[in-house]
């Protein structure tokens, strides 16, 4: 694939309002909660934000932001390697910024929001009653 090739395949890939996303908003709004999306004012953008939890959501795309990346980085041609090191990079800093900034950030995976949404509403759920359980990342 050459770079002209991969910048319009790039330029394709959706940032926000993701399939993904939309099903999460989605079944938080059915389950009455409100939200803000997209903030770009905070750190990361993150794609669901409850203000006044200071809880930041990431909907995290299992191949962009690297998840079991160890086992598949080998495979990987480096262009791809390289672009997923820097995200999880990016990721783990942006989550850094918020924490000072004294926000809980919770990041699930695109895998699980589409195959156990129940859990993850679960989690959500348990966090913005105040449950103090560790949030970075689930799995």
């Amino acid at each position: 694939m050459t770079p002209d090739q991969i910048r319009k395949r790039m330029a394709n890939v959706r940032r926000e309002d993701t399939d993904i996303e939309l099903a999460l908003r989605s079944a938080l709004h059915r389950k009455g909660y409100r939200f803000r999306k997209n903030v770009k004012a905070l750190p990361g953008s993150p794609d669901i934000v409850f203000p006044s939890k200071k809880l930041a959501v990431f909907v995290d795309g299992d191949f962009w932001h690297g998840w079991r990346f160890e086992e598949r980085k080998s495979k990987l041609k480096p262009f791809w390697r390289e672009k997923v090191e820097r995200n999880i990079a990016r990721d783990t800093q942006n989550a850094a910024d918020l924490e000072a900034l004294g926000w809980r950030v919770l990041r699930v995976w695109e895998h699980d929001v589409e195959r156990r949404l129940d859990i993850v509403l679960e989690l959500l759920e348990r966090v913005l009653a105040g449950a103090d359980i560790p949030i970075r990342k689930m799995h």
